[in-house]
């Protein structure tokens, strides 16, 4: 479902593109009709084929006035009437930029008829545009088609009302699975036979350990928690506002990479993963080698992790080990008996507790792989998992299955988004932080995400893997 509303946010901006060059070139064409230059006469020589590459660049211009007044939002609540204000607001803008240049720069333009046309037709446009796109939405919401499966836990008379109101209004894209008077043990696990998109608590008088119990199954199973706006006297950093058939409801966000947030991370990974793959192959290819030399085959090492939403992959590395010593499906029989060795190591020479274990001395790596280790190099071949959208550049370390599930249920918030290659925790001391310390940066990196702490991390990984110091 929410793949639906992502689909909608990326399509909406090249749809108003189109749009605004299409505007101008309405405005272009109007401007040299019979009726216009009777009023007007044409003063001015402007070919089409000087127009259109301006035409190509102030559009541009124009998306990026849209993106800032906030017109790509996936709130699924945002009203119709806000989006037509935000976009004569933001045209306007664009209007007036347009304006300023001419005037400033004393450029010779003397059809200010193909301006104010321009912004009028955009206007009309863009907002046919959103109509469109809110009517194909509708039309899907109406067939059953990316509804979200929503549960109602709290006060009865509050819970019908919402109900009812999604119930005779299909376009909002809300279908009620169940209501639950209260959220105990019988509750939550009915719950878990749902896993519904979107939990709404709107039990004000709730005991503080029932809330916290739906708050814990929201994070856990990475549903959407939101609540009426009299439970909590508390602001979050990380909360979004709107009215439910006239009943305020606050819904707690785990991160703000949502709506465009991720697509523009998502662009970055595959930009930047192929950028790194270019780069650095000439050092993969020379470590392959020397793997194929030292020790022979496998050269790439498939580890099992747990990513995003506790989806499982495999990790690529280049393999460190002795073959017989390696753990992993790949290595059979062998692989098996290699894990209860490790299990053994772990309780000798592990120099770290919780969950995620450290081995100091590790008798099963190569001497190449020490290398390898020290400089990170091993990680190379997981560029290849964020190609394939299995990771990110930045975000958590992914850990093996057997070690996630030790972790303890306020840590299931780390599987909310993608696992990264670096990340706050790895450039903020690596290997010698405890978990729980790394937990801490990796929750803090999740909520408080933008795309400047994304460049701050990938600008001083490089710096942090000269240093050397925690490195595995």
């Amino acid at each position: 479902m929410k793949r639906f509303e992502l689909i909608f946010a990326f399509l909406q901006l090249p749809l108003d593109y189109a749009l605004l060059v299409l505007a101008g070139a309405s405005a272009y064409s109007l401007r040299y009709t019979k009726f216009v230059t009777a009023i007007r006469p044409i003063l001015f020589d402007l070919s089409w084929n000087k127009f259109y590459p301006v035409l190509l660049i102030v559009s541009l211009g124009w998306i990026i006035f849209y993106a800032l007044v906030g017109m790509y939002s996936t709130d699924p609540n945002r009203r119709f009437a806000t989006d037509v204000l935000r976009i004569i607001m933001a045209s306007s803008s664009g209007f007036a930029g347009i304006t300023i240049y001419v005037f400033f720069t004393l450029q010779k333009f003397d059809s200010r008829f193909l301006v104010l046309a321009g912004w009028i037709i955009a206007m009309i446009y863009i907002i046919a545009g959103r109509l469109f796109i809110r009517l194909i939405k509708n039309s899907c919401h109406r067939l059953g088609l990316g509804l979200r499966r929503i549960v109602i836990i709290g006060d009865e008379h509050v819970a019908s009302i919402i109900k009812e109101h999604f119930s005779n209004e299909p376009r909002f894209g809300y279908h009620v699975e169940k209501v639950f008077a209260t959220f105990g043990a019988a509750e939550q696990k009915q719950m878990e036979n749902i896993i519904p998109d979107e939990l709404i608590f709107t039990n004000p008088k709730a005991h503080e350990k029932e809330t916290l119990r739906a708050i814990e199954f929201a994070n856990t199973h990475h549903i959407t928690f939101k609540y009426s706006a009299d439970l909590f006297e508390t602001l979050s950093s990380n909360m979004n506002v709107a009215t439910i058939a006239g009943i305020p409801i606050i819904e707690l966000r785990r991160t703000r990479l949502t709506g465009w947030g991720r697509i523009i991370k998502r662009f970055g990974d595959i930009v930047g993963s192929l950028l790194f793959l270019i780069l650095t192959s000439p050092i993969s290819i020379l470590s392959a080698l020397c793997i194929l030399l030292e020790t022979g085959r496998p050269v790439i090492y498939k580890n099992e992790r747990v990513g995003q939403y506790g989806k499982k992959f495999l990790v690529y590395k280049f393999r460190t080990m002795f073959q017989k010593l390696s753990t992993g499906e790949q290595f059979g029989k062998n692989g098996e008996l290699a894990l209860r060795a490790e299990q053994e190591l772990i309780k000798k020479q592990s120099i770290k507790t919780g969950p995620v274990y450290k081995i100091v001395n590790d008798p099963r790596i190569t001497k190449l792989g020490r290398f390898l280790r020290r400089w990170s190099v091993d990680e190379l071949p997981q560029f290849w998992n964020v190609l394939k959208g299995e990771m990110s550049l930045v975000g958590p370390r992914p850990h093996q299955p057997r070690e996630v599930a030790q972790y303890e249920k306020e840590y299931s918030v780390l599987l909310a988004i993608k696992p990264g290659i670096t990340g706050l925790a790895q450039i903020s001391g690596r290997s010698n932080l405890t978990f729980t310390e790394e937990a801490r940066l990796d929750t803090f990196y999740i909520e408080n995400w933008n795309w400047y702490l994304d460049l701050i991390i990938l600008l001083k990984t490089p710096y942090v893997i000269i240093r050397g110091k925690g490195a595995w």
